[in-house]
């Protein structure tokens, strides 16, 4: 097997005894939602797409090598597979949560794990002393996104995780931002490492899907019965868009990396900025844990203007780059996180964390980074 992720994205696990008599280089999209039986009592190994299909395995396969993972189930989206993963606590138990992230999981936790009778305290997971001081008989997990969704805080990994083990708890790390191309969680301890695979994985903005990555059979076991039973696993065709975006990984990955330091270098410069997030910036806060356990920074940013009417006219103006949700695809995104990723948070924890009316977060795209630079130009004028 190739140690090389640049040739893991395109082939996988580098097994070549597939038996596809038409040798087609683009692995086959399996679009049926049954299977024939080959005898009475005997399978091909393939009954029904829900629980298994070919193309969904083979994508699923290929993220367990990116990852270093025993099993990886593939879901419908990114939340589709954090809902599995806490599909595994149980009434009682007590989860601990990095309090900067994606609003969606924080609205997961708020309207349906309370509902089913769990308990989550947010806490800045950069300070794992403060999260120590959190710790309860009850507490089941350590729930940390690094970098942090949109305030780039940075969790130290390894220390998470050994804290999270000495108390017999799980570490459940969302690896979104930086792909299994540019860090991997499970190699530092955590035990399950969650995606939103539409953003850098499929890299297109062409596809919703998500992943479940498990350190442990036993997890593992547990994560692929859920999805299963719950039916939220992604299509053969939308498989098959992310294993073709997933071949591109390595250089959408270092190609949009580049262009941000230098989109984030011009933020900085720029008077009607007030404050750059990026953690390829040698001064910001993380850059050091960061460089510690990643190969790299990637491509968001955020950043706040020095006034509520620059960013509007920011967002209403740009032209090439696009006014959206979502992140991680060629094309450069500009996002306003109070009203589109974070608005079930309420104001005042919302503003506590830093996402004010001034905060907008770039996912920096393929383009030409001084056309970028440009476009964000022209709007703040």
């Amino acid at each position: 097997m190739s140690s090389h992720i640049e040739t893991q994205c395109i082939h996988g696990n580098n097994d070549f005894s597939y038996n596809d008599p038409t040798r087609a280089v683009s692995f086959p999209i399996f679009q049926t939602a049954t299977f024939g039986h080959i005898g009475l009592g005997k399978s091909s190994g393939f009954d029904y797409t829900r629980e298994k299909n070919p193309t969904r395995q083979h994508l699923e396969e290929t993220v367990s090598v990116l990852e270093g993972a025993v099993d990886t189930v593939a879901f419908s989206s990114g939340m589709a597979a954090i809902s599995a993963v806490f599909e595994l606590f149980s009434p009682g138990n007590h989860i601990i949560c990095s309090d900067d992230l994606y609003g969606g999981v924080i609205r997961l936790f708020d309207k349906v794990a309370c509902k089913n009778g769990m308990t989550v305290d947010f806490v800045n997971t950069a300070d794992l002393s403060a999260a120590e001081k959190l710790i309860r008989p009850e507490t089941r997990a350590l729930y940390i996104e690094t970098p942090s969704n949109p305030m780039m805080h940075v969790t130290d990994i390894r220390a998470a995780a050994a804290l999270a083990h000495a108390h017999g708890m799980m570490l459940i790390a969302d690896n979104t931002f930086l792909s299994p191309y540019f860090q991997n969680p499970l190699a530092l301890g955590a035990d399950i490492v969650v995606h939103s695979g539409s953003k850098f994985i499929a890299g297109h903005n062409d596809a919703i899907a998500g992943f479940a990555c498990s350190a442990h059979q036993e997890i593992a076991d547990r994560i692929r019965l859920l999805a299963k039973t719950t039916g939220g696993t992604l299509s053969p065709f939308d498989s098959w868009l992310v294993l073709r975006g997933l071949k591109t990984l390595p250089i959408r990955m270092e190609r949009q990396q580049e262009n941000a330091l230098k989109v984030a270098n011009w933020l900085r410069s720029n008077p009607k900025v007030d404050k750059v997030y990026y953690i390829g910036l040698p001064d910001f806060p993380g850059y050091d844990v960061n460089a510690s356990q990643a190969r790299g920074t990637g491509s968001m940013i955020s950043f706040s203007t020095k006034d509520v009417e620059t960013a509007h006219k920011t967002l209403q103006t740009v032209k090439m780059i696009t006014f959206a949700e979502s992140l991680g695809g060629t094309e450069s995104l500009i996002t306003y996180p109070m009203m589109q990723t974070h608005p079930d948070v309420p104001k005042e924890r919302r503003e506590a964390l830093g996402i004010t009316d001034k905060l907008l977060r770039l996912s920096v795209g393929l383009e030409a980074a001084d056309d970028i630079i440009a476009d964000l130009a022209q709007a703040m004028e």
